[in-house]
């Protein structure tokens, strides 16, 4: 299906156009003669297969066929959005923001994005300056604004539920309700639901919040996931950094005009081993940036924007990537830890292979993912053989430099205030005693050791987690007062 079969605008045609788009993706073609004929819809969809533009294209249509009334609201008061977007993550709603500038560029509409991680005050003013026809935000931060009435909800006319699934994963579900129960009644305005599994409780939350909504199933993603090139290697875990970094020399090989030939993700399980694994590669020769839930949003944002424009080439992520964001030049995914979710696997190599194009997702199968290796090849209905990886894959690493004093990634051991919950009067943390200063210049105390890590010595593939986990001390008890000697018997 053509777009020019749809009964759209020309100014929303003019942005689909200078979006280089023509033909409508599968899940397109079923929501939209829906959508544009005000039928509510409930869609199951993956990521990257054109769901952002075919909510984005019903959005503006419905206001450009009703157009705005003028409240007359004083100036200064509180914001009237006629367009509500809810995201679960703060980069999905910075995306969808892009999307829609894009796509709405030849219209007359105020859009608007808020979510967490950034200025608060800007965001705010934002909203009170002027009107905004549409607002895009994670739940946390709209629901924070409309309690201070910075903006309404009873004029919104559309409603648009992104990655619904992982609403309930990330325990939204509550503060979603509290903002669907705000709207309008669900007969006057156009809702839609879009979902990446479309399980029972979402299809509740649609019967519930929306008027009986049309579902539109895709299962699972098999056109996206038949595009990439899966490759499992069995490896022993404390081998995977070595194997990794000789991976990623192989594929990602700077060529003549000296640009590296792809681009990788690279998934991990804890923000832990991602910050263990960026020392890693960085020390290795590869720059790679990090994202993950707890980095600061505005140097998330720079990161990502970083990796989508090339000038980094490998990005290391946690699931909070995984979802929702469309990176195009992705030629490589690698599964550094397995996921404990199917699905989730299908959305990690899902950030390839997009667009019609081809990829490559790797994944490395140690001790512990190999208990998770048999449901996702359920999932997929495939059947992989996992193959052992060539020796010269692994590669010999040159250990890292040690993190930064006080970081909060350092082992608590490492750090030269020591962990919290000791006394402090022999350099411990905070949280215990401290030795009064009288007691500390009578005892003299040892200075601490200091742990010194050359940045250039070689280690080898068979030795990195030895290389990274410090030995524990054992300390020699001295014998209680009035106690026999152990070895005179005095």
């Amino acid at each position: 299906m053509q777009f020019t079969d749809l009964a759209i605008p020309e100014s929303v045609m003019a942005g689909i156009h200078a979006c280089g788009f023509t033909e409508c993706t599968p899940i397109q073609a079923q929501t939209l003669p829906l959508t544009l004929a005000g039928r509510d819809v409930a869609g199951q969809a993956q990521t990257g297969t054109g769901k952002t533009a075919a909510f984005l294209i019903a959005a503006f249509c419905r206001l450009l066929r009703d157009g705005r009334e003028v409240k007359g609201d004083p100036p200064g008061g509180p914001s009237a959005p006629r367009a509500l977007i809810i995201a679960p993550t703060r980069e999905l709603a910075f995306q969808i923001e892009n999307d829609a500038l894009r796509l709405g560029a030849h219209l007359d509409l105020k859009i608007a994005a808020v979510y967490g991680g950034v200025d608060y005050e800007k965001q705010r003013l934002t909203l009170e300056a002027d009107r905004v026809d549409l607002l895009i935000g994670t739940p946390g931060r709209l629901i924070d604004y409309l309690k201070q009435k910075v903006y309404r909800v009873s004029d919104v006319e559309v409603l648009v539920i992104d990655e619904a699934d992982r609403m309930f994963d990330m325990g939204f579900i509550e503060d979603l309700r509290f903002l669907l129960r705000r709207l309008p009644p669900y007969d006057r305005r156009l809702s839609m639901l879009f979902s990446a599994t479309l399980s029972y409780r979402a299809q509740e939350l649609s019967y519930e919040y929306m008027d009986s909504p049309e579902v539109i199933s895709t299962t699972v993603d098999n056109r996206a996931v038949s595009q990439v090139t899966q490759r499992l290697y069995h490896v022993e875990g404390r081998r995977k950094i070595s194997l990794l970094v000789g991976l990623l020399r192989r594929d990602l090989a700077v060529g003549d005009a000296g640009v590296p030939a792809g681009r990788a993700m690279v998934f991990v399980n804890t923000k832990r081993m991602g910050e263990r694994l960026k020392e890693w590669l960085r020390g290795n020769g590869i720059h790679a940036g990090y994202l993950s839930g707890d980095v600061p949003q505005t140097k998330r944002l720079h990161t990502l924007q970083r990796f989508q424009e090339g000038l980094v080439p490998v990005l290391i992520a946690t699931d909070v990537a995984g979802r929702g964001l469309h990176i195009e030049g992705v030629t490589h995914v690698v599964n550094f830890d397995l996921p404990d979710n199917p699905e989730d696997y299908v959305h990690r190599i899902g950030r390839t292979a997009r667009a019609g194009a081809t990829g490559d997702a790797i994944s490395l199968v140690d001790e512990d993912g190999a208990y998770n290796l048999e449901a996702i090849l359920a999932y997929l209905g495939m059947d992989l053989s996992p193959e052992w990886p060539e020796n010269e894959l692994f590669v010999s690493l040159t250990r890292p430099p040690p993190m930064a004093e006080g970081s909060g990634d350092a082992p608590s051991r490492f750090r030269s205030g020591g962990g919290g919950g000791g006394r402090s009067g022999s350099g411990g943390g905070g949280g215990g005693r401290s030795a009064s200063p009288r007691r500390r210049s009578a005892v003299s105390t040892p200075a601490p050791v200091e742990v010194v890590v050359v940045a250039t010595e070689a280690v080898s593939s068979d030795s990195v987690t030895e290389a990274t986990t410090p030995r524990r001390r054992r300390r020699r008890r001295k014998p209680a007062a009035g106690s026999s000697s152990p070895t005179t018997g005095e």
